[in-house]
């Protein structure tokens, strides 16, 4: 591996969860050209009984999974570090099941998450005042993190993409902050979602002002494109990483055989290969 890639892509995923293109060897390649360390792949987890099927690999496809990832790990050695991780959903009720499955392969990396999108969230919490709503997903994300299954928090904001009518960034910041408390006790790290700019509220994930109360109890932060095709691997870290520096951030994070491991930011910026350069370089 070349000694001056530094950096993970820590968020991607594969057409096993029915809304991505590309395999991870396409992922990989954008990787190196981008001048990146590593990558997890951290495609959607299987959930029991049909939950939210239409979005993530079957039960039946878990092993498949893991073989394909072990297949691009050892096709890019020494040039791409590519991990097996998992985004696996926080749901009540579901916690034994995913303690199990998480159990059942050496995962690098693991993501939580909380999908407000999905039907199963819908059918159980959705009621007309959107604000209570997202007091229920911030709730709901702390409680993720006190399990102790996930290594980062996965675009920790997402709910105002879905009650963007109700979103005041000024005022749930009074929600968000004791749930920050409660995450921060746990040591669970968080991610900066480079891809919510190309969401209803064109933003990173976290916004800004989230961000910096993050910082303020020092969670550790993660950084994911959320890619979900293979141009996206990489997206946005340099505005990303400045961001993190604005408020306050030198360090940035990712894992491996679920430690976490930190980088300086400068360093992590200066390693990074433009995106005009990484794209000549990835179609030669």
């Amino acid at each position: 591996m070349p000694a001056d890639r530094i950096l993970f892509e820590s968020h991607s995923h594969t057409p096993l969860c029915k809304h991505a293109d590309g395999m991870p060897t396409e992922y990989a390649a954008v990787a190196e050209a981008r001048g990146l360390l590593g990558m997890h792949v951290t495609c959607h987890n299987p959930m029991p009984d049909g939950f939210s099927s239409g979005v993530r690999m079957a039960e039946s496809e878990f092993d498949q999974y893991v073989d394909l990832v072990a297949e691009t790990t050892d096709q890019w050695r020494g040039r791409v570090d590519v991990r097996l991780g998992l985004e696996a959903d926080y749901f009540e009720g579901h916690e034994a099941y995913l303690e199990k499955q998480l159990s059942s392969a050496d995962f690098h990396f693991v993501l939580g998450s909380v999908h407000p999108q999905i039907g199963e969230f819908r059918e159980t919490y959705w009621q007309d005042d959107l604000v209570e709503v997202q007091r229920i997903y911030f709730n709901l994300l702390a409680k993720s993190a006190e399990t102790g299954l996930f290594d980062s928090l996965a675009h920790p904001d997402l709910i105002k993409n879905f009650t963007s009518e109700a979103w005041d960034p000024e005022s749930i910041l009074e929600v968000i902050r004791p749930a920050l408390d409660r995450i921060a006790k746990t040591g669970v790290a968080m991610e900066l979602n480079t891809s919510g700019v190309n969401k209803r509220i064109s933003e990173m994930n976290p916004f800004p002002d989230m961000l910096a109360e993050m910082k303020t109890r020092d969670i550790p932060v993660t950084l994911g494109a959320d890619a979900h095709v293979p141009e996206r691997v990489g997206d946005g870290y340099e505005t990303a990483m400045q961001l993190l520096q604005s408020v306050g951030y030198t360090h940035v994070n990712f894992f491996t055989n679920r430690q976490r491991r930190s980088v300086k930011i400068d360093d992590a910026l200066d390693s990074l290969i433009p995106v005009g350069e990484a794209t000549s370089q990835s179609t030669r």
